[in-house]
């Protein structure tokens, strides 16, 4: 129960009296209430956007593409959220609709501060850090965004007294993957377990959504003429989850008192070869599926050209080499359905992503023209 301080302060206030129309000033007590604790974590409504939930939650990583998704959920539950960002607050000002008047926060924060980040949490009973990047730049490497970020987090978490810090990783995190990013997950998941160690983390494999970067990634790689696959595909299985089903897991584990702790592998309901699934997008964007075998040095020295480019690159040699890892599983570890979320086949919601990489002649063609992929189970 809170501890609450009350003073009396004398205002002043109108109050009429007698039948005429004289008015009387005096000075009426009004009790005024000084909590120890944030007010927004006291819960009140009857549920919903214009209620509060009793949760304050600081979304670090809310501007990129799974974030939007998080800070939606959380707002349409009444939580107050904290929106740590670098840039232009015009760039993320689609955020602000998904909260009840006043409930989102932005905050101009730098991760290399820590008084920066101390201060973006220091209201927050619950923290949610969805920092990540694909590529990497001259002032934030992989090992920056991956794992010192992260670590910095969760030792302010810790010593702030905070319950629930929920961390994204991925599914394919190991420290001998060929892929950079996903070594630099699997050390960031052991610095946030040494710093804390209820830490909640999640290990997702690819994301695809209206945003993503692995639906639309492959759809535009049209423009080459073709579909480059190392070994055409053959030999690598994925599993792609809907983002609507991560977000549904991270509020799933917030609201969850036993979550803490625990590590959660958060996959799609079937498993493709990369062939198949590939083929299945061009199906359902209506457009020819051209796919030719490229071996992978040298599709990393086409990627090496493009990793020229100053801004976010089309593609890069660790994309490659991630996109062609075939998905671990993790069957001791529990998923969705152990947070009471059934997950979404890709055949329901591809159509989301990809049409609008159909020609106008066939933006309203029946989704059932397209054949399903073939799921697999190695």
């Amino acid at each position: 129960m809170a501890l609450v301080s009350v003073r009396f302060r004398a205002t002043r206030a109108l109050h009429i009296s007698g039948t005429g129309s004289a008015l009387a000033v005096r000075y009426v007590p009004i009790a005024l209430q000084q909590r120890k604790i944030h007010h927004a974590v006291v819960p009140k409504g009857k549920g919903g956007r214009s209620s509060v939930s009793g949760t304050v939650a600081t979304v670090f990583g809310a501007t990129g593409f799974l974030g939007r998704y998080v800070v939606n959920r959380l707002g349409r539950v009444g939580s107050q959220i904290v929106i740590p960002h670098r840039c232009d607050q015009y760039d993320i000002m689609y955020l602000r609709p998904m909260g009840d008047l006043g409930q989102i926060i932005f905050l101009e924060w730098n991760p290399k501060d820590l008084d920066s980040t101390r201060r973006a949490l220091e209201n927050s009973n619950v923290v949610i850090n969805l920092v990540g990047r694909e590529w990497e730049t001259r002032n934030f490497r992989f090992e920056d965004v991956h794992v010192n970020i992260p670590k910095d987090i969760a030792k302010l978490v810790r010593e702030a007294g905070i319950e629930k810090f929920i961390h994204m990783s991925h599914l394919n995190a190991d420290m001998k993957s060929p892929s950079k990013y996903l070594r630099a997950k699997a050390v960031g998941e052991l610095a946030v377990r040494e710093e804390f160690p209820d830490t909640i983390i999640m290990k997702s494999s690819e994301i695809f959504g209206r945003e993503d970067r692995f639906f639309n990634h492959f759809a535009n790689m049209r423009w080459f003429g073709g579909e480059p696959l190392i070994s055409l595909g053959k030999k690598t299985a994925k599993q792609p989850i809907y983002v609507v089903d991560v977000a549904k897991a991270i509020i799933s584990a917030v609201k969850d008192p036993d979550s803490n702790g625990k590590t959660y592998a958060l996959v799609g309901p079937n498993r493709y070869l990369l062939h198949d699934l590939v083929q299945y997008l061009f199906a359902v964007a209506h457009r020819p599926f051209i796919a030719y075998p490229i071996p992978r040095p040298l599709y990393h020295l086409v990627a090496r050209f493009f990793e020229l480019n100053p801004f976010e690159p089309w593609t890069s040699r660790d994309k490659i080499d991630r996109f062609h890892t075939t998905d671990k599983k993790f069957p001791d570890l529990p998923g969705l359905e152990d947070l009471g979320i059934v997950p979404t086949p890709v055949e329901q919601k591809a159509i989301e992503v990809l049409r609008r990489h159909r020609r106008y002649r066939w933006l309203e063609a029946e989704l059932e023209e397209a054949r399903p992929a073939k799921p697999v189970n190695f």
